[in-house]
């Protein structure tokens, strides 16, 4: 466990606790996953940086987002240890998390739209609904509903050739 200089305005768990809303419980588990990195005083007691206050919120936020620890733990990783991380810093995160972002956006678009398609057709026609897999053939692109993840399944003409068709 790393050991800090601490300097008087170093906060308790208490305290930090108090600022994010977040349980002692769970500052513990985000220190486990090396996200925060408190220090001890003399007593051995956890003392937190003010910054950790924006590092346990940036978390938060992540997280319900869909950013794995994993992913947070990455960027919060480029961040300064030395040092309370500057505007420049967050910015460096926040544009490669908005990329990520941007592209899920797209994704639930694309989702949207198809199944809104789905849904109002009623199931009507099976030559054209995305969720149709006749003889499992969507199978070679993967688990899940490959189609309305983006997948594209073969026209009728090619399905009919490779016998796929129903």
């Amino acid at each position: 466990m790393k050991t800090n200089a601490l300097s008087n305005s170093a906060l308790s768990i208490g305290s930090i606790s108090a600022r994010t809303g977040l349980a002692p419980s769970a500052i513990r588990y985000y220190e486990d996953e090396g996200l925060i990195a408190p220090g001890r005083n003399a007593s051995g007691h956890r003392r937190y940086a003010r910054s950790d206050i924006r590092r346990l919120s940036f978390v938060q936020i992540s997280q319900g987002l869909g950013f794995t620890i994993a992913e947070i733990r990455e960027a919060l990783s480029s961040l300064p240890a030395d040092r309370a991380p500057t505007k420049a810093d967050w910015s460096r995160i926040s544009r490669r998390f908005g990329a990520e972002l941007d592209a899920r956006i797209a994704r639930m678009q694309l989702l949207r739209t198809k199944l809104d398609s789905c849904i109002g057709c009623g199931c009507l026609s099976l030559k054209t609904c995305a969720l149709y897999n006749p003889r499992d053939r969507a199978k070679r692109l993967g688990s899940g509903p490959r189609y309305l993840l983006g997948d594209t399944p073969p026209d009728r003409s090619t399905a009919q050739k490779q016998g796929e068709c129903d």
